[in-house]
């Protein structure tokens, strides 16, 4: 998959930069507009659900991530899995949505601070 927003070096360093909870959180956004959009418009699903792999493959790349690479990497074959449609895991779109709730709550917190 080629990655946009890989493109310039400039987005994967303001990626880099964000905690792991801003990282997650926003791959968490990226879920549920996916969940939002299926059934209902399979182009913008399909978006969403490549948008939350391209965030996924940043969030890998990133240095301060390494010792959390088998949780992240387990997530994004999760991910796969659903968009397979193969459902190894039994997961939903639902069950990664609550999965990332979390982070996107403490990242809302840091925002504040």
């Amino acid at each position: 998959m080629i990655l946009d927003f890989m493109n310039t070096m400039h987005s994967v360093e303001n990626w880099h930069v964000l905690s792991l909870s801003s990282q997650m959180g926003n791959i968490g956004s990226e879920i549920s507009r996916a969940k939002n959009w299926r059934g209902r418009n399979d182009i913008q699903y399909i978006k969403a659900l490549e948008r939350a792999f391209e965030l996924l493959d940043l969030t890998l790349s990133d240095p301060a991530r390494n010792h959390q690479l088998r949780e992240i990497s387990r997530v994004r074959e999760v991910l796969a899995d659903i968009y397979l449609g193969s459902f190894e895991y039994k997961t939903t779109l639902e069950d990664l949505d609550r999965y990332f709730m979390p982070f996107a709550i403490v990242a809302r917190k840091e925002m504040n601070r």
